[in-house]
């Protein structure tokens, strides 16, 4: 197990290197762990995450259900500080599943990238 997590850290490491986020297109950084969905609004210049949105408190509904939520919340907050684009960092995990899913739904909810 151990080798498929440096797998994906080595593929972080290699994404992170071509992105990063500024004030006026900051990174949406999204994070899978077995039971959760977590997902931020990072300004990369300034070092602070501006949004952020996770599954935790989500009790009801499967995984999948519960990403999609993540996604519209985690947009909903990004037009609340006013950020309509942003750079969509998966972390190191394949663009398919859950990550699918969360940039779908922020892409539904008004969010461009």
């Amino acid at each position: 197990m151990k080798k498929k997590d440096d797998k994906r850290i080595r593929l972080k490491k290699k994404i992170r290197a071509k992105i990063f986020g500024v004030a006026t297109h900051p990174r949406l950084s999204v994070f899978r762990s077995n039971k959760f969905i977590y997902a931020q609004i990072i300004d990369d210049e300034n070092g602070k995450t501006l949004a952020q949105a996770n599954d935790v408190k989500l009790t009801k509904g499967t995984k999948t259900e519960r990403a999609k939520e993540v996604g519209k919340m985690i947009a909903l907050a990004s037009l609340e500080i006013k950020v309509t684009k942003v750079i969509f960092d998966r972390n190191g995990f394949k663009y398919t599943g859950r990550i699918k899913l969360v940039a779908d739904e922020a892409r539904a909810a008004g969010l461009k990238f």
